[in-house]
């Protein structure tokens, strides 16, 4: 009689989803224990400490920038930047900034150079876009707490995640050949100022342009509405939801890597237009309508036409 009552006990804790009992536990461990029934909150503080370890290193890297480039190599934000405090750093972070703010190929191998670069992108990926991405994975929690309360095995958040970040990694290693190959033109002299600009009307033309794609929408609408495409392909195997992750990274790469070529445009390492885009990014997913994404593609058009104009 003792047990039935044990196992109807547990049925109806898994069904009404309350928490297990952990007096018996220290003060740590009822937080650990807490922390591995709530995997949203997991979730929330891996992802938040990310981000806000990606802004940190980004900053630094931009000061460091600011403060060792040349007079009249300056881009826009140096002024304030060289005013804030520069932090010691340790040989291997001092190193990783040389080669990613290097505007020519160091002694280092190109292979040394290609990777600190993928991941001063990545970092760049997970500052501005990992942001707009809280919609789908709260929506992934909420699906899988009600799985959970069910009685039913789920996938942690943070496959989902891991899934999402692999497809901006090999993002990342495409961004950073494409800078590797300006660092090439730059340093070889064949790129002059009427190219330099040319060449950043092109990449201001191509991002104003593709916001008024029928691919630019598709992706938008798939990156606004997360819950359909987590639902219909719901699943308790992690490696599924982890090809689920890199299905909503497609999407969220769809709809931002031609706003990722603006910074070829007003500077690699802009750490103001990193949050500008990263803030447009969130709202452009936010926001019902189409008004946000064509007005940005008007004003990166008007923006490309005046750089020609004035390298003419």
């Amino acid at each position: 009689m003792r047990l039935d009552q044990r196992g109807d006990s547990a049925h109806s804790v898994a069904m009404t989803g309350q928490q297990d009992d952990f007096s018996h536990l220290d003060g740590t461990g009822r937080a650990m224990a807490s922390v591995a029934r709530s995997p949203q909150l997991t979730v929330s503080v891996v992802a938040g400490m990310g981000i806000a370890l990606a802004w940190l290193l980004l900053g630094a890297m931009a000061v460091r920038g600011a403060v060792s480039r040349l007079p009249g190599a300056d881009v826009p934000g140096d002024a304030v930047l060289e005013y804030l405090l520069q932090l010691p750093l340790p040989d291997f972070l001092a190193r990783f900034f040389a080669l990613c703010l290097a505007p020519a190929p160091l002694r280092a191998s190109v292979g040394a150079q290609g990777g600190a670069l993928t991941a001063m992108w990545l970092l760049m990926a997970i500052a501005t876009m990992l942001p707009s991405a809280a919609p789908m994975i709260r929506t992934y929690c909420e699906i899988a707490d009600t799985a959970r309360i069910k009685g039913e095995p789920v996938a942690h958040p943070l496959i989902l995640v891991a899934g999402y970040l692999s497809v901006w990694l090999a993002a990342s290693a495409i961004f950073a050949a494409l800078t590797l190959a300006v660092h090439a033109f730059v340093s070889s002299g064949q790129m002059l100022d009427p190219l330099l600009g040319i060449a950043g009307a092109a990449a201001l033309s191509i991002a104003g342009l593709y916001q008024f794609s029928w691919l630019k929408e598709a992706c938008l609408e798939k990156c606004r509405n997360p819950f359909s495409v987590l639902f219909a392909n719901w699943s308790a195997k992690p490696i599924r939801i982890f090809r689920l992750g890199m299905e909503q990274g497609l999407w969220c790469l769809g709809c931002c890597w031609a706003l990722m070529l603006v910074m070829f445009a007003v500077g690699v390492m802009n750490v103001f237009w990193m949050a500008l885009i990263g803030l447009f990014s969130l709202v452009e997913k936010q926001t019902a309508g189409n008004l946000p994404t064509r007005l940005g593609g008007a004003i990166l058009l008007v923006w490309a036409a005046a750089l020609l104009v004035v390298s003419a």
